[in-house]
């Protein structure tokens, strides 16, 4: 088959894989969005979602005055009631005692406005703590701002450094600056990258495909490459970035990148596999899958709470920001979870001044091997990033939960995710969909990330009207179930095969059907952007890209070739790396390939096969074990992933 659309039209294909510029618009307001930075609404979302605890998509007025705190917005009482009568008055219906997000959202962008909030620390710039730059390019340089926060700055230089100092390819890099600064010079080379992928998920990447010796522009730009689609096959959104930004060091996409990273890998652990002892933090009446549902942030919540509660504590934490500035909730904490020869200490608390306090805490966090990520002032100033990840740090170092004898874990093993379901999970993510998928089936249960990636696939094809993007307290299920039986209705006009599959089996979670619709979406998206690439525009089939494998590998001389996606040889990965190096020639170190029928050796090129891809541009998703398992749906994308890759020579992550 012959392409013969431009590259900037595949470019532009593959920029609707992010809702930044299309989704977002359409589910929250225009202008509310507009006076915010995405750091400065996840917080404001992050800070909703901890107040909404029964995760009704509302929270009552009466909890106005704790939202507005968390974010900030330091108003007298007075005031607070003053605005919940207007909005009372203003509000009839099921609506009325209670704010949406959106609603939150405008509430707080008027308030930004009237230039109410002058201790609003989270969306102010603080000239001690960010640094504002312009646009990167000539064409952005005007008009254009990015905020870096110095506080990720530091904090990430320094976990790298920790954690990744003693590794031998990075010797030329580590350490980092005290302050830094040189952070964004470290990764230029794509090499720091990569090694950090692999710490926060092991084995994602294939070592040997790494370029560490007498690099060039050409061979970074490789590593890079493979940085880049490395952190797409683990959940990270990386619309918008591409390997020219990261060689040039932009400060606001660099610490964006790293921060998705390590928080993958911190909260890679929240799991019964890891800690059977998180059933402690079940609360009276609730099931396991219950708890497991509840996102990372929230686990961590529920974890900290529990731990101060055996402590004897009367506090509790509802949030990462106001709540632990005063370190009280930290020192107990510490206490609660340390060895009892780790020497830990509740000395902070007899300190009054906060930022002497929170130093002495700290130190009592070293004792433990647990002092990454915070300084005292970001205690003091309760920066949300770095407080989560300093608990979930403490949670995966020194979890304190002993495994419970009344529970029977090997009846549990439905709970833990399953290879295909975090393959699902990060492809989705990786997409730019909005919430982040935690959980795969009641994540997905109320149709909204199904109708996102719908949109994605064929934009239009979704009546938004249609959709209930906001739910209210009495119609709640009728209006999820509604959604997802519009859902159903749309994969059959998309022509899937959904026999048997009903919207009640979507809003039940049903893993099978759910998992059934899950893989159509994915298939669909990954021959889109082939089909429309090709001449005719019409539809691609499985047929058509196997003909193309085969013609490839025939033209550049290589023994190797497929019948099918189930075709038993493609056991040894070795067609896929034939197929990379018929793409481009010489990529391949044949000296590392191995050529027996080993399951040892069929997982190791397996690994280097899907490494190689990826570095050569090719965004695949697929694990090893889908190949030595001979998985034909995953096998099918990585034929199809490569194909598209072979018509962009320079294929780059976002338009340029």
């Amino acid at each position: 088959m012959r392409f013969g659309k431009s590259e900037n039209m595949y470019r532009e294909l593959l920029e609707r894989s992010g809702l930044q510029n299309r989704q977002s618009d359409k589910m929250a307001s225009r202008d509310s969005t507009t006076a915010f930075t995405d750091d400065q609404l996840e917080e404001l979302c992050e800070t909703f979602n901890t107040i909404d605890r029964d995760g009704n998509g509302f929270i009552d007025l009466s909890e106005l005055k704790a939202a507005l705190d968390i974010v900030g917005f330091k108003l007298p009482q007075w005031q607070v009631r003053k605005m919940i009568e207007d909005w009372d008055k203003s509000t009839n219906g099921p609506g009325k005692g209670k704010l949406s997000f959106d609603e939150f959202q405008n509430m707080c962008a008027g308030l930004k406005a009237q230039d109410i909030a002058s201790s609003f620390k989270k969306m102010v710039n603080k000239r001690e703590n960010l640094e504002t730059l312009g646009g990167m390019s000539t064409a952005s340089s005007e008009g254009t701002t990015h905020s870096v926060r110095l506080e990720e700055q530091l904090a990430f230089s320094d976990w790298i450094n920790s954690n990744l100092g003693h590794d031998p390819d990075l010797k030329h890099l580590l350490p980092i600056d005290g302050e830094g600064r040189y952070l964004y010079d470290k990764v230029k080379d794509g090499i720091l990258l990569c090694k950090v992928i692999n710490h926060s998920c092991p084995d994602t990447i294939d070592e040997r495909a790494i370029n560490t010796r007498n690099l060039t522009l050409y061979t970074k730009h490789e590593n890079l490459t493979l940085a880049l689609t490395s952190s797409q096959a683990i959940g990270c959104n990386v619309v918008n970035i591409d390997a020219h930004d990261l060689a040039k060091g932009k400060p606001h996409l660099v610490l964006g990148l790293l921060w998705q990273i390590i928080r993958i890998g911190l909260f890679n652990q929240i799991t019964l596999e890891h800690c059977p002892g998180l059933a402690n933090l079940l609360e009276d009446g609730e099931k396991i899958e219950e708890l497991m549902k509840l996102s990372p942030e929230a686990i961590l919540l529920r974890w900290v709470n529990h731990h101060l509660e055996r402590a004897g504590v009367n506090r509790r934490c509802t949030n990462f920001m106001s709540d632990i500035k005063d370190s009280e909730i930290y020192s107990h904490l510490l206490k609660q979870i340390a060895p009892n020869d780790a020497g830990v200490t509740m000395e902070a608390l007899s300190e009054q001044d906060l930022m002497a306090r929170a130093e002495i805490m700290l130190q009592q966090a070293e004792k433990l091997g647990c002092r990454s990520f915070l300084t005292p002032q970001d205690v003091v100033e309760g920066v949300y990033k770095l407080n989560v990840a300093f608990v979930a740090n403490l949670f995966n170092n020194h979890p304190g939960l002993d495994k419970p004898e009344n529970i029977d874990f090997e009846g549990l093993d439905h709970i833990e995710e399953t290879r295909e379901e975090k393959t699902y999970r990060n492809w989705m993510n990786s997409m730019g969909v909005n919430p982040h998928v935690n959980w795969l089936y009641s994540d997905l249960a109320d149709g909204i990330i199904i109708f996102q990636l719908y949109d994605i696939i064929r934009p239009g094809v979704v009546d938004w009207k249609r959709v209930h993007s906001k739910f209210s307290k009495l119609k709640k299920f009728m209006e999820k179930l509604e959604n997802c039986n519009y859902a159903v209705e749309l994969g059959k006009q998309l022509k899937f095969s959904l026999v048997g599959i009903a919207g009640q089996d979507l809003a039940d979670g049903n893993p099978t059907l759910t998992l059934a619709l899950i893989w159509q979406l994915m298939r669909a998206y990954t021959l889109s952007i082939l089909t429309q690439l090709a001449d005719s525009g019409s539809p691609i089939v499985e047929a058509e890209i196997i003909t193309w494998v085969n013609s490839k590998l025939k033209e550049a001389g290589k023994t190797s070739s497929i019948r099918s996606f189930q075709d038993s040889s493609l056991q040894n990965a070795l067609a896929v790396i034939d197929l990379v190096d018929a793409i481009k020639p010489g990529t391949i170190n044949y000296d590392v390939v191995k050529i027996t029928k080993d399951e040892e050796d069929n997982i190791a090129n397996a690994k280097y096969a899907i490494s190689m891809a990826r570095k050569i541009g090719a965004r695949i998703y697929a694990l090893p074990e889908d190949f030595t398992e001979v998985k034909p749906k995953m096998i099918m994308t990585v034929f199809a992933c490569l194909m598209a890759r072979d018509y962009i020579p320079n294929m780059d992550t976002k338009k340029n």
